[in-house]
């Protein structure tokens, strides 16, 4: 297992752990993919569906169901969330630097996203949907949060199709670690004191 100060390490310095080939490597892009917080945008249909109020969200109540999903939804032969990984990210959320976000249809898991917040920076690690639309309701409800508790940087490390219509961009590595720095100056909470772990 990578151990908690191993991890955090690596996320204040630019890097992110990837499971490969039976071991972990470190990875840290030289076009680094990020969602800039003030320019994040949704579809009009996205929105509107957002209004009606289809699913419900809610945060680290499911976490290690999250983990699983998102390792079960990739090819096995390409997964780099191995069992490795899903203990090290639980033992980092037991520690309360790891968070996720759950859809929830009625009382069935649908969707969600899992990552690291660290002082002002979140870096987003995976996302899973059972359900259309349920992951990038997952997406909205974590940069409503993230802008709504003063967070500086979305990491989410390369730009994928899905998530360039919410408005991620490639920056430099040099471009990422000043913003990095930055966001290690801001004490911000994902869950503040007025949250408890599994109550929203």
């Amino acid at each position: 297992m990578i151990s908690i100060e191993t991890l955090l390490g690596g996320y204040r310095t630019g890097y992110f752990p990837m499971a490969v080939n039976g071991g972990v490597r470190w990875f840290s892009p030289g076009q680094r993919g990020v969602i800039p917080l003030d320019r994040f945008h949704t579809t009009r249909r996205l929105g509107r569906m957002l209004r009606q109020g289809r699913f419900r969200c809610t945060v680290n109540q499911a976490f290690h169901d999250v983990v699983l999903a998102c390792a079960s939804r990739a090819d096995p032969k390409g997964n780099w969330i191995d069992q490795e990984i899903v203990e090290s990210y639980c033992a980092l959320h037991n520690a309360g630097y790891a968070h996720s976000v759950e859809v929830w249809d009625s009382n069935q898991l649908v969707g969600g996203l899992y990552g690291v917040g660290l002082r002002g920076a979140f870096f987003g690690e995976s996302m899973f949907h059972r359900a259309r639309d349920a992951s990038k309701v997952a997406l909205c409800h974590l940069v409503y949060r993230l802008r709504a508790r003063g967070y500086h940087l979305l990491d989410v490390q390369w730009v994928t199709p899905h998530l360039q219509q919410f408005g991620a961009i490639e920056i430099s590595r040099a471009r990422f670690l000043d913003i990095l720095d930055d966001s290690m100056r801001h004490d911000c909470e994902f869950v503040g004191s007025e949250f408890r772990q599994g109550a929203e």
